[in-house]
């Protein structure tokens, strides 16, 4: 039962914290949101060179202009990558729904099961070397 709990904790707890962390964001700002088929977003779609809103999403390079740092002399390594994931979840034929199923509920899962896995072997560890005194 402890392990169920803690385990479930594991799982919920980085998803509680995001809406919170949302949704706290969202009462401290005074601009009206990015507005798209029903759904309102936090930030807007104007572009702001002091920070990211919808205009980033929309338009990569910008973001990448005006609003990353460390990143920078690392392009080279980092673009193949990101815009590998992104054309391959745009070629699914929906993009949204690629997206949420995978980045949202199959990565997410698999590092959960990942660290449950490593939390078992450590358990495990932890016991034999009570047992070896």
């Amino acid at each position: 039962m402890k392990k169920r709990i803690r385990y479930l904790t594991i799982l919920t707890l980085p998803f509680l914290i995001m809406v919170l962390m949302n949704e706290w964001v969202r009462s401290t700002i005074q601009e009206e949101g990015f507005h798209y088929k029903g759904v309102t977003a936090i930030n807007s779609a104007e572009a702001n060179k002091e920070k990211c809103t919808w205009q980033c999403h929309n338009n990569t390079d910008f973001c990448k202009t005006h609003h990353v740092e460390v990143l920078k002399t690392r392009f080279k390594y980092t673009d193949p990558i990101y815009f590998g994931i992104i054309n391959s979840l745009k070629s699914t034929g929906n993009y949204a729904w690629a997206n949420i199923i995978f980045l949202v509920i199959l990565l997410p899962g698999l590092m959960f099961l990942l660290l449950i896995k490593s939390i078992n072997i450590q358990s495990k560890i932890r016991e034999i070397k009570q047992l070896n005194g």
